[in-house]
């Protein structure tokens, strides 16, 4: 049995630790069915990562685990049963929440959630996007239900625009017409969500209700709400315009009160994007189908590459500073990491 790199933990401890990641080496997995084995050549790091890295049981694990979702790489094998991809495919996925992840020199994926990544994207461009790529996509022409035309009087805000899923959710939101109202802070967040393409930027530390009205606006048809939702549902209550539609991919901590949206009859939906490959839907394939649009949008030049932050071998060392980047809470865009020591 041949080895393999890979980057995992065994315990769940602080980003500071030496130990909180380690450089371990593991058995080369085997594709079988709708399986692709998949050389990974890089991978990013999202806020999921870091919570699943420190949140668990103190005790130590019986066997490292090997966590990471983004990957772009090369198919090197493939099951009995796939038909959308061959070997030499060049690929990109945000993975399965229920497998082994993508920190490894090599990662079996099902092909039904794998798409062709975009030739003219270098690996530390292209790692930055699935996962945020597929939570944008699906929370504005699935759970919102926005349509790619017929746009042009639809208001969208978008609170903490600056992150990763907010870089994608601005340029797609504007690609099909809307109105983007984003929310940022800093300055360089502020820019940030501008040159993603927003229209107007209002400061989420201070009130949403009085920024939007100052922009001559009282309703808004859409909110897509990223970041802190127990803080901002009561101005959100207050901003949806009657019939409106609301997504949220981040939970509340407090209970929520649905109640406020009843006499708008308004809508309120949550966005994960790992449900499909969670319960293996008979929708998982769409992932396969929004991953090749976002390519052919980054092909034709349509979006902008969202990595701000890359480390050039992926170990144990640089995965600790991409998790320690993250853990800051003041990330624009994506932090990627690419390529394995030989």
């Amino acid at each position: 049995m041949k080895y393999i790199k890979a980057v995992g933990f065994d315990q769940h401890l602080p980003i500071e630790n030496p130990e909180s990641f380690q450089d371990i080496k593991i058995d080369t997995p085997e594709a079988h069915g709708h399986d692709l084995l998949v050389r990974v050549d890089g991978v990013s790091v999202n806020p999921v990562d870091t919570f699943v890295r420190k949140s668990g049981r103190k005790n130590r694990l019986s066997k490292p685990k090997i966590i990471g979702w983004d990957s772009v790489g090369v198919v090197i094998d493939a099951g009995e049963d796939v038909t959308l991809f061959n070997k030499g495919d060049r690929v990109w996925y945000a993975g399965d929440f229920t497998r082994s992840g993508s920190n490894a020199q090599n990662q079996l994926v099902d092909e039904r959630i794998v798409g062709f990544a975009p030739k003219n994207l270098t690996d530390e461009q292209a790692a930055a996007v699935p996962l945020v790529g597929l939570t944008a996509y699906e929370s504005l022409f699935e759970k919102l239900g926005i349509d790619w035309t017929g746009n042009e009087n639809k208001t969208l805000l978008i609170i903490n625009g600056a992150g990763g899923v907010g870089s994608i959710a601005i340029q797609l939101a504007k690609l099909a017409g809307l109105t983007v109202i984003a929310t940022a802070s800093r300055d360089n967040s502020i820019s940030w969500a501008k040159k993603m393409g927003a229209d107007y930027v209002i400061n989420h530390h201070q009130d949403l209700v009085s920024q939007v009205k100052h922009l001559n606006t009282k309703y808004v048809d859409y909110i897509l709400n990223l970041n802190n939702l127990d803080a901002h549902w009561n101005e959100i209550s207050e901003l949806i315009k009657p019939d409106g539609q609301i997504v949220a991919t981040t939970e509340n901590h407090r209970l929520i009160d649905l109640q406020k949206l009843t006499k708008k009859r308004a809508t309120f939906a949550w966005e994960w994007m790992y449900s499909k490959s969670y319960f293996k839907t008979e929708t998982m394939i769409s992932q396969n189908k929004i991953l090749n649009h976002l390519s052919q949008l980054y092909v034709d030049n349509d979006l902008l590459p969202i990595n701000t932050i890359s480390y050039s071998v992926i170990n144990a060392s640089n995965m600790r500073k991409a998790h320690a980047d993250v853990e800051t809470g003041s990330m624009i865009g994506k932090v990627v990491l690419t390529s394995w020591e030989k």
